[in-house]
């Protein structure tokens, strides 16, 4: 850690305090939206390697993307091991099964799945 003065000093740049506005009146602090910062944040000359509001991203999730039906569009725990389509329920299973193949292979493409159908 980097013991010296000049930079122990110094805040973060989102941490600003000009990043509030206060009423005229009887001082009460409103909170500028992030739109707000954002667009002014744009106008501002800032170094390259400046931390900001539009620069932070957030760290991928651990938790794992949920899946959705093909058919409905509801929470799908299942998936068909010969078409590979996701279903909700077993209504939408029987559906599935009589399915033709080239409409099988265009929910998938709609989803993306790059899978060979067969």
């Amino acid at each position: 850690m980097n013991s010296d003065p000049q930079t122990l000093d110094q805040k973060p740049v989102f941490k600003s305090t000009s990043w509030f506005l206060f009423r005229q009146g009887n001082k009460k602090r409103s909170w500028k939206g992030l739109k707000q910062i954002v667009s002014s944040e744009k106008i501002l000359p800032w170094a390259e390697n400046a931390l900001h509001y539009s620069c932070i991203n957030a760290p991928p999730s651990f938790k794992p993307a949920e899946k959705f039906s093909d058919l409905s569009g509801l929470v799908a725990p299942y998936t068909d091991p010969q078409s590979r389509l996701r279903y909700a329920n077993k209504e939408e299973y029987a559906t599935i099964i009589d399915l033709p193949m080239d409409i099988t292979a265009g929910y998938l493409a709609l989803r993306g799945a790059t899978s060979i159908v067969g």
